[in-house]
């Protein structure tokens, strides 16, 4: 068994850790039998069972301290994630969403209901945006196929004992029944971790085929897949004889693969791909975000002090914006002033704003509310500058201006939870328990975590003398507990 780091750890445990093509040191076997390019009639994992299952993981996932919880870094990986989906050769089924997982190694990952990890060493490791959007459209691509779907499932033909310790732990997370990965370790976690899904060289070969024309069309540069392919060569290479496998012993990144993608680069005309200041703003904090030791930490910050100097354009400002933020987190904050202003000389995005707003309210900057609403008029599109200035007018004891602030970025972004909690937190101050529990609910709800939900809405309804605000509590209880209910009818399909 190889070594994980404790997400990964975490999801394997679920029965569904799917070792795609881009996770080395994974394990050899290989299902097959899956269909070529096309929905398989087969298969009895259902999307709506499927996203069940990735709904349940993520709601342990999130609580891990690999999962990076940033509203910057999430919103740019999902919408180009989404951006490549919707130029999918054919209809995915799932709505994707993108997460980032703090660990250098150059890994992604996919999970039921269209979930994919990306490791910060993979967005670091890379040298541009199309790099980066390769690996991703490879992973939309095996989403697409319905691979994960229908390897679960060739598995539970075979044994059973993957799908009986997802639902056995899923049903007891729907019942309230304590902590889900604590209930996993109950229904053969260690079966489960020995029987993780690999994908066949024709199943991987096809998610190439589905990336490389999803890339194509979102207009990004395809040679970026050619030169992804081989980076991650060369660092499988560079693994062997570490305890582990290499890399390309244990998956089908085949010259056949290669030669394949290139042959198909020389068939379209080449298209240069400007790369998007966030790529290099996210690309540049991560490189700090995710080392692990002195050492790990030292030689990221030599290459961003080596790049403010030598590096040209937005490289170069994302350079100092990197060590802008670590001045910050230090606590430096004159020192990341100055890198701020030098980042700003060679380019901007919402990265900066939201930093300078990070250090206003450090500092207790006296402009410190004005700027954050500028900042929001220039970048209305971004949740992080949101989120900053909600923060903003709490520090500035405006939570009553706050509530319909809050509510506008809640109908903006409805499947985001951090604006509901962060609501929950001014009612809270306003002295309005009844509000704050429905929005705390409301959190729960879109994290998974159903029972909780209803536990804050029965809360809620005891506190309230409002026989309307009763009565509509009454119908939410009603709507979350009928949701459960039907997950459980799902999943007790797969009991037997």
């Amino acid at each position: 068994m190889h070594a994980c780091h404790p997400m990964r750890l975490r999801l394997v445990g679920l029965g569904v850790s799917i070792a795609l093509a881009f996770a080395p040191g994974a394990p050899s076997a290989q299902p097959v039998g899956l269909p070529s390019m096309g929905a398989s009639s087969a298969a009895e994992l259902s999307p709506a069972v499927e996203r069940l299952l990735g709904d349940a993981i993520m709601e342990q996932g999130r609580h891990d301290p690999t999962y990076i919880a940033d509203l910057d870094v999430n919103q740019y990986l999902t919408q180009m994630g989404r951006g490549l989906a919707a130029h999918a050769p054919q209809p995915i089924g799932q709505r994707i969403t993108v997460f980032p997982v703090r660990d250098p190694s150059i890994n992604a990952f996919a999970l039921p209901g269209g979930y994919i990890g990306i490791n910060s060493g993979l967005i670091v490791a890379s040298d541009s945006e199309s790099e980066l959007a390769a690996v991703m459209a490879h992973e939309i691509g095996h989403v697409m196929q319905r691979h994960i779907a229908r390897g679960i499932t060739q598995q539970a033909q075979g044994t059973g004992i993957m799908v009986a310790s997802m639902v056995g732990a899923l049903l007891a997370a729907l019942a309230g029944q304590g902590n889900l990965a604590m209930g996993v370790a109950t229904f053969g976690q260690a079966a489960a971790i020995d029987q993780q899904l690999g994908f066949s060289r024709s199943a991987e070969q096809e998610a190439d085929r589905a990336g490389f024309q999803m890339m194509r069309k979102a207009g990004y540069d395809v040679r970026g897949m050619v030169a992804m392919f081989q980076r991650l060569m060369n660092a499988s290479r560079l693994n062997e004889g570490g305890g582990g496998g290499s890399y390309a012993s244990t998956h089908p990144l085949s010259i056949q693969r290669m030669s394949d993608i290139e042959n198909r680069v020389r068939e379209v005309p080449v298209h240069a791909h400007q790369d998007s200041p966030s790529y290099w703003y996210v690309r540049s904090r991560l490189s700090l975000m995710q080392a692990r030791d002195t050492s790990a930490r030292q030689r990221a910050i030599q290459a961003l002090e080596h790049d403010s100097t030598h590096a040209k354009g937005i490289q170069r400002s994302a350079a100092w914006y990197g060590l802008a933020w670590l001045a910050w987190q230090e606590k430096d904050y004159a020192a990341a002033r100055t890198a701020l202003d030098k980042a700003r000389e060679g380019g901007s995005g919402p990265q900066l704003d939201v930093l300078a707003m990070n250090l206003n309210q450090a500092t207790r900057a006296p402009d410190a509310l004005g700027f954050a609403q500028a900042a929001w008029k220039r970048r209305p599109d971004s949740q992080a500058v949101a989120q900053a200035l909600a923060r903003a007018m709490q520090a500035a004891g405006q939570d009553q201006a706050v509530v319909p602030f809050l509510q506008a970025r809640i109908k903006q972004w409805p499947d985001i939870p951090e604006f509901r909690k962060a609501l929950a937190d001014s009612y809270d101050r306003l002295g309005q328990p009844v509000e704050a529990r429905r929005a705390m609910a409301g959190y729960y709800e879109r994290t998974g975590a159903l029972p909780t939900a209803v536990e804050l809405l029965q809360q809620a309804r005891s506190l309230s003398k409002d026989f309307y605000v009763q009565s509509e509590i009454d119908v939410r209880i009603r709507q979350l507990r009928e949701r459960l209910d039907n997950q459980r009818a799902l999943l007790e399909q797969f009991k037997s």
